[in-house]
């Protein structure tokens, strides 16, 4: 069943025909400050927790299903937070399209969905393409914090990271299942509350790793790309 479109005409959305061609997004903020990273923003409640903790950096959080990203909007709205906009995307299309070598200080990947089943796994979006893509994305000594609730996805993503040499652990193991400070989104506390954890992974891009060119990714198979926006 498809769900009905919401047409989102909050200031904190950014919609795709409003980019420019610089890739230069700190016009739409309150304020030039460093740029963040949320993917999967769901329904905002980690976005908005985080914004409100760091104003010193703007956040961008993005999803790519319409009702996320209205619910998230509202949110920000409500708590008239002028380093928070919210923008309905696929990841690796404004990862590699859209942001510019090392435009950002921190990506966030917060309970992305798992695919459990083996065959489907392909279809997960950390893996080592993305690992790659973020390296170009991520600017000197940027942050990837990555947080699944699936044991399978966070044991895979773990060893990834563990042997890539462009990334360096943050913490004393490949992840950790309690980060004090680190905001919760609505399904962390679901999972939490049903006794299932959470798996913290910080990960700090190394100095010296410099991509002046996006590799290449495949599209994201859930949406095409030239139909991401708010059509």
């Amino acid at each position: 069943m498809t769900q009905r479109m919401i047409e989102i005409t909050s200031p904190n959305f950014i919609r795709e025909e409003q980019l420019g061609e610089d890739s230069d997004l700190s016009g739409f903020f309150g304020a030039p400050r460093p740029l963040a990273l949320e993917i999967g923003c769901g329904t905002g409640h980690f976005a908005l927790e985080w914004a409100r903790k760091n104003p010193a950096t703007n956040l961008l959080a993005i999803d790519i299903y319409n009702q996320g990203c209205f619910k998230t909007c509202r949110k920000a709205d409500e708590a008239q937070l002028d380093n928070l906009r919210v923008m309905r995307l696929e990841a690796r299309y404004l990862l590699s399209r859209v942001l510019g070598p090392g435009s950002l200080a921190a990506v966030f990947v917060n309970c992305p969905d798992p695919w459990p089943k083996k065959r489907h796994r392909r279809r997960r979006l950390v893996n080592k393409d993305f690992l790659d893509l973020l390296l170009y994305s991520l600017g000197p000594s940027g942050d990837f914090f990555f947080s699944p609730d699936f044991a399978n996805y966070a044991h895979e993503v773990a060893d990834l990271l563990q042997s890539h040499k462009g990334f360096a652990n943050c913490l004393a193991s490949p992840y950790t299942t309690t980060l004090p400070g680190y905001p919760l989104s609505k399904y962390m506390r679901r999972f939490l509350d049903k006794g299932q954890p959470i798996h913290f992974m910080h990960y700090r891009k190394q100095k010296g790793v410099d991509i002046d060119s996006p590799p290449e990714v495949c599209r994201g198979f859930r949406v095409r790309w030239d139909k991401a926006g708010n059509e």
